[in-house]
Parts: structure tokens; C-alpha cells; sequence
């Protein structure tokens, strides 16, 4: 179940990072091959100076969502973990009347009541 839930979270922040690439990110890497195309005509320190910069600063863009897809997904992840501990702590919890309960209508010797299941 918590990889179901895992598995979601991935699927649509997936496709929240696909939107941003289709969006902003193939503009900027279209501008940048163009910029580069532009730069052969320059000369060679140039050309390396500004292919350089606009390496740099595309994959610092096309980096940025990932650590808040990781965050989300970890913040997610613990939310859930706690969510399900206090629900098996809630019916543990149970347990023990539900013995009780048991014993007592086994001990009576009466049939026990029927369970709508």
C-alpha cells in the first residue's frame, strides 16, 4: 500500500517536472545551442567562455526541481509511516478488550452472537 501511495507521488511529480521542461527548460536549451551556433562565428576564447556559461546555468535550472520532488517525497513518505504506526497503535490498542470480550462469551457456554461480515 505505501508503495502504491509512493508510486503516485512520483507519477505526478513527474509530470510536474515534464510540464517544466516542456514549458521553460527546452526554450532555454533551444536558446542555448542557438547561442552556441551564434558563438562559432566568434572567436575561440569567446566561444568557450559563453559555452561554458550557458552550460552552466541550464543544467543549474534543469537541476532545481529535483530537491523538492525528493523533499515532497520524503516528507510523504514519513507522513504516512507515522499515519500507519498510529493506526496499528490504535488497534493493538484493542486487542485486549477484544480477549476479554472473547473469554467472557466462550466461558458463558452460550453460542456467540451472529456477525454481520
Amino acid at each position: 500500500m505505501v508503495e502504491a501511495q509512493k508510486y503516485r507521488i512520483e507519477q505526478e511529480m513527474t509530470k510536474l517536472i515534464n510540464e517544466l521542461d516542456r514549458t521553460y527548460l527546452r526554450k532555454m536549451q533551444g536558446d542555448m545551442h542557438r547561442c552556441a551556433a551564434k558563438c562559432c562565428d566568434e572567436t575561440i576564447n569567446y566561444i568557450c567562455l559563453k559555452l561554458q556559461h550557458n552550460h552552466i546555468r541550464l543544467n543549474n535550472i534543469q537541476c532545481y526541481p529535483w530537491p523538492m520532488t525528493n523533499k515532497l517525497v520524503d516528507k510523504c513518505t514519513i507522513n504516512f509511516e507515522k499515519c500507519a504506526v498510529r493506526c496499528v497503535d490504535k488497534h493493538m490498542d484493542l486487542l485486549p478488550s477484544m480477549m476479554k470480550t472473547m473469554k467472557s462469551v466462550l466461558a458463558s457456554g452460550k453460542p456467540p452472537p451472529a456477525q454481520n461480515v
